[in-house]
């Protein structure tokens, strides 16, 4: 990797934290966008994808450094794939009362669907780019199956992890100690591929 400094398109401390724990072996320090004092840009994709490289594309043109952005979010059987890319603000609210707001919404809308169909999934794309108009950004993808509990558990994580299920771990997945999280985890599967992207490339 021949940059120390990356910019994480992202003011979200769970997502900072997350990344900086899943990069720990790698030479590189990674750096909130918030640390440069600009405005997150508007997510107007349709994809995941898409408002990935919104967004890293927004944060090497403000910054000057190269970037990772990642989109990220909850996807439910029964709703038709919702919240999807509207996961951080499906109750339409944000700031410090998102999540719970997000989270009780979620609940709401599956309070009449059974166990067996409350299947979901957890989808993560990251994407790195060296400046704004790299033309070959590396775009890595990872999901994460399970699905959504009647009630919240634990206090580990962010979003939407205290309601959804780990079946092979039987707990939620704010339940799970940081370490194992990141060995399942959407976002730590994305992140692996990352590397091994950026340690294949010339």
């Amino acid at each position: 990797m021949s940059h120390k400094q990356i910019v994480l398109a992202s003011g979200n401390e769970g997502k900072l934290r997350e990344l900086r724990e899943l990069l720990s072996s790698c030479e590189l320090e990674l750096l909130p966008l918030s640390r440069f004092d600009c405005a997150e840009v508007a997510e107007t994709g349709l994809t995941f994808i898409e408002n990935a490289l919104i967004k890293a594309r927004h944060a090497c043109k403000t910054t000057g450094l190269p970037s990772i952005a990642d989109d990220s979010g909850l996807e439910v059987d029964a709703l038709d794939g919702k919240p999807g890319i509207y996961s951080a603000r499906y109750a339409g609210v944000t700031g410090a009362n998102a999540d719970a707001e997000n989270n009780a919404r979620l609940l709401r809308d599956l309070e009449r669907v059974c166990e067996q169909d409350r299947t979901a999934r957890f989808q993560c794309v990251i994407v790195y780019l060296r400046h704004t108009f790299d033309p070959t950004p590396l775009i890595c993808q990872g999901s994460w199956e399970g699905r959504i509990l009647y009630t919240e558990s634990g206090d580990n994580g962010f979003g939407y992890d205290p309601l959804f299920y780990v079946p092979g771990h039987d707990c939620s997945s704010a339940q799970l100690d940081p370490t194992v999280k990141n060995s399942l985890s959407h976002r730590g599967q994305a992140l692996r591929k990352l590397v091994e992207c950026w340690n294949s490339r010339p």
